[in-house]
């Protein structure tokens, strides 16, 4: 008995899971167009500021590396 209540569980879960998920896409608040084009700016540049910074942080470690390793 237990094994049938099981099995129609799994079918029945699959077919609901995608039927929910169908529902829950409806609920969602998409962006608009200018929306989505200024928050990719705004990624975009916060990558930039971050990669430059980074950048500069390896190149300073990388100087300061070299530099104590020519002293020894």
């Amino acid at each position: 008995m237990a094994e049938q209540n099981t099995a129609k569980k799994k079918k029945g879960g699959l077919i609901r899971y995608f039927k929910d998920c169908r529902a829950e896409l409806k609920k969602v608040t998409w962006p608009t167009k200018d929306q989505l084009i200024h928050n990719t700016g705004v990624i975009i540049t916060f990558i930039i500021i971050v990669t430059v910074i980074l950048s500069l942080l390896d190149f300073g470690f990388a100087r300061l590396f070299q530099f104590l390793t020519n002293l020894l």
